[in-house]
C-alpha cells in the first residue's frame, strides 16, 4: 500500500505528514473548517491534561505547540494513539485513503443522549485524503460520505451502550484532505468514484478499529472486575 502521506508515533502523538500542503476540511477543536495543512496530529489525553479551570482549546493549544505541531490540525482523543488503523480503496483511478483511531465507550445514537455515565471516555477520529484535487462543495460532499461510512460500520458492528444501538460518539471529528491544483472534482456523492473509494476506505478502517477497541475493552473490563 502506497500511502500519500506518512504516519509517526511517538507519546501520546499520531501524525500523519504530507510533503506538501493539502486542501482540507474539519471541525478540529484548534483549527476548524477550511484549511491547507501538512499535518494531522492525533492528541492522546487524559484528565490531568485538560485541567476544567483552562480553556480546553486554550490546553490543546499549548500542548500542540509544545511538540513543534502549532500548524497541525490536531484531533484529541483518551485512545492508545498506537491503535491506529489504516485502509485505502481505489475506484477507477480514484483513490481514498483512511487513518483512523476508534474508541466507542461514550457511544452515542444520533436524536438522543446517553443518560449513563461515561466509564471511559472514546472518540472515533477519522482522517481520509483523496488522491484529486477537490473543490470545497466536494470537500463538503467527503465529509458527508465519510460519516455515513463510519456509521455504517458502527451499525454493522452492532455496538450497544445502555441497550440502545450507537451510530458514533459525542466527540467524533472526520477529516477529509486533498491535493491542491487544477482539474478539481466537483462532486464526490454516492454515485461517484471517489464516493466509493472513501466509503470504503472509511468503512473497513472504522470496523477494523471496533473490533479492535471491543478487545482492548473486554481486557480492561476483565482487569476492573478482577480488582473489585
Amino acid at each position: 500500500m502506497s500511502l500519500p502521506f506518512s504516519i509517526s508515533v511517538r507519546p501520546q502523538l499520531l501524525v500523519a505528514s504530507f510533503d506538501v500542503p493539502q486542501s482540507m476540511l474539519s471541525w478540529s477543536l484548534t483549527k476548524p473548517g477550511f484549511r491547507d495543512a501538512r499535518e494531522v496530529a492525533w492528541l492522546e489525553v487524559r484528565n490531568a491534561d485538560l485541567p476544567p479551570s483552562v480553556d480546553p482549546v486554550t490546553s490543546i493549544s499549548q500542548l500542540m505547540a509544545d511538540a513543534g505541531l502549532a500548524e497541525a490540525i490536531a484531533l484529541v482523543t483518551s485512545r492508545n494513539v498506537a491503535r491506529y488503523h489504516v485502509s485505502q480503496a481505489s475506484v477507477e483511478g480514484e483513490t481514498a485513503t483512511c487513518l483512523a483511531t476508534v474508541g466507542l465507550s461514550n457511544g452515542e445514537r444520533v436524536g438522543e443522549r446517553c443518560a449513563e455515565p461515561v466509564w471511559l471516555p472514546g472518540t472515533i477520529n477519522t482522517l481520509v485524503h483523496v488522491s484529486r484535487p477537490l473543490t470545497q462543495g466536494a470537500l463538503i460532499e467527503t465529509v458527508s460520505i465519510a460519516t455515513q461510512a463510519r456509521t455504517a460500520a458502527i451499525l454493522d458492528a452492532n455496538v450497544y451502550r445502555a441497550g440502545v444501538a450507537i451510530t458514533g460518539t459525542g466527540t467524533d471529528c472526520i477529516v477529509v484532505s486533498a491535493p491542491k491544483g487544477a482539474d478539481e472534482a466537483q462532486f464526490a456523492g454516492l454515485h461517484t468514484a471517489i464516493g466509493e473509494a472513501v466509503g470504503k476506505a472509511v468503512y473497513r478502517a472504522v470496523a477494523e478499529g471496533t473490533e479492535v477497541w471491543r478487545r482492548d475493552f473486554a481486557r480492561i473490563v476483565s482487569r476492573e472486575d478482577a480488582a473489585e
